[in-house]
């Protein structure tokens, strides 16, 4: 019998988490042999295409449910300034490759996007104040503006305005060095990268069936979606980034650390104006609270989105449930994900979180006329025909086990990896994609840790991240060195935070 084709890792899935780990495996180790596998005949088919996420470049600027409220009125700000420093991380690492000079053109992936938050009310008001001065006290808020003046909001969010009442209550914060991300585009760059170094190959149309111990690597099995036959690689690494269907393929590599992991599948919706003279009066990022009672991935947003050098605003996001676990999925993949191990702590979520099945249900019932409701709060004179509805990618939420509720829904993202580090799998959502890079470094700590501590390693390491977040988080000026390096090469040069509006 012939031998089975040997490489040194496996990735499952063309989207931003298994391009970004690729392309830093060849960078620490160009002798390294992968292959990255992808069902889809593309990369970025999914989650990581422009019009499946917000595009947000998630730096804690303007998502308000990143800065949780105390019942005694104190405002948390540990996360913002968590996720503030692992998008620097990102930046750093994408600023690395674009000074390679192979990488193409930053704005075909990244542009300058003002981050604003929006309230509405005395209690919205008086929490955006206290977030506002709690945040600018820290280095990377230190540019965020807080304004209660009507004039002032027309400057900064001029379509937002017309059509209000003249005495509603109103707040906004704004940083002008946000930033609009396509991570579609920058997966293909990645991949693109990745294909012109040597032994690193990107097969589509490529589904892995089976996923088993192989000595102290693994036998991934992998079936041709054209031809229809098979073949089988071994790895001595494998990597699940395959979004939604990472959750399936890690029950099926039966490792012990599978077990008990649920997902819940949530899907999007989006409202999509591609009509220039609107468009052009909204150049902004703008989030506000979530209603009351409705959870955190409900946050509802108006965004400028820059898609292949075309500008078009997105609201949303609608959500909505289906079975499936990939937009391209099958109805069959929650059924199919019940196992004897999950079932208690998925059982336990479905009992915990009836609120949110409820939520979910109305927000596929809604007519065009409740989501163009949603939307006049924020833009009060928006008109239906302007809008269409764009259907966003799937989500799955993880259901992890609980000693207490037996098992609990969690929002964002979860690193699961074999006791011996051959195996990993990425589960959840948001904000994922802005921090892919802090995730894959933690991969590479747990998954290559003699690697990792090598001296090669580690100098190429420093080299690619001048700062890491702890540093970021607590060096002012080192802050402010390495975001200006970053920014630099990834033209986002720093924007006067006046009054006025710089726009590339």
């Amino acid at each position: 019998m012939a031998h089975n084709e040997a490489v040194d890792v496996v990735l499952v899935g063309a989207g931003i988490m298994s391009a970004t780990l690729a392309v830093l495996l060849k960078e620490l180790d160009p002798t390294l042999t992968l292959e990255v596998v992808e069902a889809m005949d593309s990369g970025a088919a999914e989650s990581s295409n422009p019009w499946n996420n917000a595009g947000t470049g998630h730096a804690g600027l303007c998502e308000l449910n990143y800065t949780p409220q105390a019942a005694d009125g104190s405002v948390d700000i540990k996360k913002a300034v968590q996720i503030n420093s692992q998008f620097e991380v990102s930046k750093q690492f994408w600023a690395h490759l674009q000074r390679k000079g192979s990488f193409g053109a930053a704005r075909e992936f990244i542009n300058p996007i003002p981050h604003l938050s929006y309230v509405e009310g005395d209690k919205g008001v008086a929490f955006l104040k206290k977030r506002w001065e709690m945040l600018k006290q820290h280095h990377a808020f230190a540019d965020m503006l807080y304004t209660e003046d009507k004039a002032t909001m027309v400057e900064w969010m001029p379509l937002m305005m017309p059509g209000r009442p003249a005495d509603q209550q109103i707040a906004a914060t704004r940083v002008m060095g946000g930033t609009d991300v396509n991570f579609g585009a920058l997966t293909n760059k990645l991949l693109a990268h990745l294909g012109s170094t040597a032994n690193a190959k990107v097969k589509y149309s490529s589904k892995v069936t089976g996923l088993s111990r192989q000595g102290s690597g693994w036998r991934v099995t992998i079936k041709d979606a054209v031809s229809g036959s098979s073949r089988e690689l071994d790895a001595k690494f494998v990597f699940l980034g395959a979004g939604g269907a990472a959750l399936p393929l890690l029950q099926l590599s039966g490792i012990d650390e599978s077990k008990g992991f649920g997902g819940f599948p949530v899907s999007g919706q989006w409202l999509r104006c591609d009509k220039p003279e609107v468009v052009e009066r909204h150049q902004a990022k703008v989030y506000s609270q979530a209603a009351v009672g409705s959870p955190p991935m409900s946050v509802p947003h108006l965004d400028t989105r820059v898609v292949d050098g075309k500008k078009s605003l997105l609201f949303g996001p609608y959500a909505g449930f289906t079975t499936k676990f990939l937009k391209h999925g099958s109805f069959l993949d929650l059924p199919l994900s019940v196992r004897a191990g999950n079932i208690g702590p998925m059982l336990a979520v479905a009992r915990d979180n009836m609120d949110l099945t409820k939520y979910l249900m109305s927000e596929v019932r809604q007519s065009m006329e409740q989501r163009l409701d949603s939307l006049r709060r924020f833009y009060p004179e928006a008109k239906a025909e302007d809008w269409r509805l764009e259907v966003a990618g799937q989500r799955v939420q993880i259901i992890k086990k609980d000693a207490k509720k037996g098992g609990i829904l969690q929002f964002g993202t979860e690193l699961v990896s074999a006791k011996d580090g051959s195996l990993a799998a990425l589960l959840g959502a948001s904000p994922g994609a802005s921090v892919t890079v802090s995730i894959m470094l933690e991969l590479l700590e747990r998954c290559f840790p003699e690697q990792t501590r090598s001296a090669a390693w580690s100098s190429k390491l420093e080299e690619i991240f001048p700062a890491r977040e702890k540093a970021l988080q607590t060096d002012a000026e080192l802050y402010r060195r390495v975001r200006a390096q970053s920014d630099e090469a990834l033209g986002l040069a720093a924007t006067p935070n006046d009054g006025a509006q710089h726009y590339a």
